[in-house]
């Protein structure tokens, strides 16, 4: 049931600008025992759901940035789909660095009582949020290779939970004048290299954990197949519907609401929790 509930957290809140990995935390403390078994196993596996499900959703997309990608150069200039594709590489390259250099800093972070920090940062993403509804620049129709390296920086700070990928990545573009449509399925298609690149390293110890592993992430047991499965698929099947309305919402709503939202669930995580 812990596993369902969480599952269904992740989902729905993977897309929507208010941090899932902060929920996660927030869902674990307010379940209670047992709700942190899994430690990070049970957060890369139901974020690997909820990539998948965005696959699912713009498969149509994927389906077009494939198709263009393999194409010979037109009198060795890229064609739009080769520059969309750059763009992402382009903006994996912070979150790269920081996967690499600062892995171990960030995984020791959830070994310790990490609700302060869910609660700061959550208060950085509601401020983030909310200076997108004050400062609206001269809005672009593409993202150049500059604005896809800054989004990324955004992505990479957003490592620590509360501090929302998908608000950070979409504010930070909307700061910079892109356009909301094309910030929405650009922020959804930049994340699904990293986490499926930290899946792969990971995997060994997702499911045959070493003894050096439980005890570095202060996990006292593995956590059981049944659990991870349920979290899986709720984490995909509200996924699906999460990542679809976003893409909506993103297009025509306010993010001020989600700032305000944001600021509660900060003060919730710093004071109650």
């Amino acid at each position: 049931m812990q596993a369902l509930l969480l599952g269904l957290v992740q989902g729905m809140t993977e897309y929507l600008p208010v941090s899932s990995s902060g929920h996660l935390e927030i869902g674990k403390a307010l379940l209670g025992e047992g709700a942190e078994a899994g430690g990070l196993t049970f957060d890369i596996v139901v974020h690997v759901a909820t990539v998948l499900s965005t696959l699912v959703i713009l498969w149509k997309e994927v389906a077009w940035i494939l198709k263009g990608l393999f194409q010979p150069l037109n009198q060795g200039k890229l064609n739009m789909e080769q520059k969309y594709t750059l763009n992402i590489l382009i903006s994996m390259i912070p979150v790269g660095v920081v996967g690499l250099c600062f892995k171990d800093h960030i995984e020791a972070l959830y070994a310790n009582n990490i609700m302060p920090i869910v609660g700061c940062c959550l208060l950085i993403t509601a401020a983030l949020l909310a200076l997108t509804h004050f400062y609206k620049p001269q809005p672009k129709e593409t993202i150049s290779p500059v604005h896809a390296f800054i989004i990324g920086l955004a992505q990479a700070a957003a490592v620590l939970p509360g501090l929302s990928r998908s608000g950070s990545t979409i504010a930070t573009g909307l700061l910079l004048g892109n356009s909301r449509q094309s910030l929405a399925q650009f922020s959804f298609l930049m994340v699904i290299p990293p986490i499926l690149g930290e899946a792969l390293i990971d995997f060994k110890h997702i499911f045959a954990p070493s003894a050096e592993y439980l005890a570095t992430h202060n996990i006292e047991e593995p956590i059981g197949m049944i659990p991870l499965l349920v979290g899986f698929v709720a984490a995909f099947v509200s996924g699906c519907f999460a990542c679809k309305c976003m893409i909506a919402l993103v297009k025509r709503c306010k993010l001020i609401y989600f700032a305000i939202y944001c600021a509660l669930a900060g003060i919730l995580a710093l004071t109650l929790l």
